[in-house]
C-alpha cells in the first residue's frame, strides 16, 4: 500500500462513523418511484471510489468542533451532485471504464446516464432546502453552476492544441476544484467559522482540488491502467490538452510539439506509447508534478489556520501527500 493511501486511509477512518451516517442518508434519498433511477444511481455510487468531497466536508466540521446533523445531508449533497457529474462525463467523453468497470453509460445507454444525472442534481437541491440557510443554498448553487461553466469550457476546448497553461486551470478550477472548495467551505459555515477561517478553509479546499486534478492528468502518461481502474490515454483520445502536453509542446523539439500537436487535434492514441515518452523526456511530468506541490502547498499554508486536532493533521496529510497519488 502506498503512503497516500495510508494517509488516506486514516483520514477515513477518522470519520468513519460520520460517512456511515452518510451512506444511510445517500440510501435513503435514492429512493424513488421509477426502479430505473435507483438501479443507474446505485450501480455508479456503489463503485465506490475515495468519497474526497464528503470525507473533506467532514473533516473541517471536525476540524473546527461542529456536531450539526446537517453534515451528513449537505456532505450527501455534495457526493450526488459529484456523481451527477460523473455520469455526465461519461456521456461526453464517451468514456467505457471508470474506477475498474463499466461506466454507467456503457451498461445502461447513454439516455438513462444523462437522465439519472439529471435526477441526482435536482435531488441534491431537494436536500439543500432541508439545511434552512440561504448561504448553503448559494453555496452549492453557485459551484453547481460554475461547473457547468468547466464543463462547458472544456468541450469548447476538445482538440485545441493552442490551449495554454492559464486555460487548462480556469477549467480545472471550474470542474473539478470548485466542489472541493464549496465542501470545504460548507464545513466552515456549518460551523459557525469567522470570515477567515471560512476563506481558509475554501482556499484549502479549491488548492487540493486543483492538485489532485493535475496529478490525475500526470497519471494519464505515468500511471497503471488496472490500478486506476481506467484506461490510460483517455485524455489524449477525448483531444484534452492537459498540463503535461501543454508542457511538453513548450519544452519539447519542434518534430515532437508536431506529433502532441497532431495527437490532440486528432484524438489519436496511435502514438500513446511515443507522447508517453515525449512528456517524459522533456521533463513535462516533473513540471507537472511541481505545479501540483505548489497547490499542495497552498492548501497546506491555508490549513494552518485551523485548530491543531487530529481532523486538521489529516487535512494537512492528504494535502502532503497527494503528491505520492499513484491511483
Amino acid at each position: 500500500m502506498s503512503a497516500s493511501s495510508t494517509t488516506t486511509n486514516q483520514a477515513l477512518n477518522l470519520v468513519a462513523a460520520d460517512m456511515r451516517e452518510v451512506d444511510a442518508t445517500i440510501a435513503r434519498r435514492l429512493d424513488s418511484g421509477v426502479p430505473l433511477v435507483g438501479e443507474v444511481a446505485r450501480y455508479i455510487i456503489s463503485a465506490g471510489g475515495k468519497r474526497l468531497r464528503p470525507v473533506l466536508l467532514l473533516l473541517v466540521c471536525g476540524a473546527l468542533g461542529c456536531r450539526s446533523e446537517q453534515r451528513f445531508n449537505l456532505a450527501a449533497v455534495v457526493e450526488f451532485i459529484h456523481t451527477a457529474t460523473l455520469l455526465h462525463d461519461d456521456v461526453v467523453d464517451e468514456s467505457t471504464l471508470r474506477r475498474g468497470r463499466s461506466t454507467a453509460n456503457e451498461v445502461f445507454g447513454n439516455p438513462a446516464s444523462v437522465l439519472v444525472g439529471d435526477f441526482l442534481y435536482s435531488r441534491a437541491f431537494q436536500m439543500m432546502v432541508d439545511a434552512g440557510s440561504m448561504r448553503v443554498m448559494q453555496i452549492l448553487a453557485d459551484a453547481t453552476n460554475i461547473i457547468s461553466e468547466g464543463e462547458v469550457l472544456q468541450l469548447m476546448n476538445m482538440h485545441d492544441a493552442a490551449l495554454d497553461e492559464d486555460g487548462y486551470l480556469r477549467v480545472i478550477r471550474s470542474k473539478t476544484a470548485k466542489l472541493f472548495e464549496a465542501s470545504a467551505r460548507l464545513g466552515a459555515l456549518l460551523a459557525g467559522a469567522d470570515p477567515k477561517v471560512e476563506a481558509a478553509c475554501a482556499e484549502y479546499g479549491q488548492s487540493l482540488g486543483t492538485a489532485f486534478q493535475v496529478i490525475d492528468d500526470v497519471l494519464d502518461y505515468d500511471g497503471d491502467a488496472e490500478v486506476m481502474g481506467k484506461n490510460l490515454g483517455d485524455d489524449l483520445r477525448e483531444g484534452k490538452a492537459t498540463l503535461p502536453l501543454i508542457l511538453a509542446m513548450r519544452l519539447g523539439s519542434e518534430e515532437q510539439a508536431r506529433l502532441v500537436r497532431q495527437a490532440i487535434e486528432t484524438g489519436s492514441t496511435e502514438d500513446l506509447p511515443a507522447i508517453a515518452e515525449i512528456v517524459r523526456q522533456t521533463g513535462a511530468l516533473e513540471r507537472t508534478r511541481a505545479a501540483a506541490a505548489d497547490q499542495a502547498q497552498r492548501a497546506i499554508d491555508a490549513a494552518r489556520m485551523l485548530p491543531s486536532n487530529e481532523y486538521t493533521d489529516s487535512l494537512l496529510e492528504l494535502a502532503s501527500q497527494l503528491l505520492l497519488r499513484r491511483s
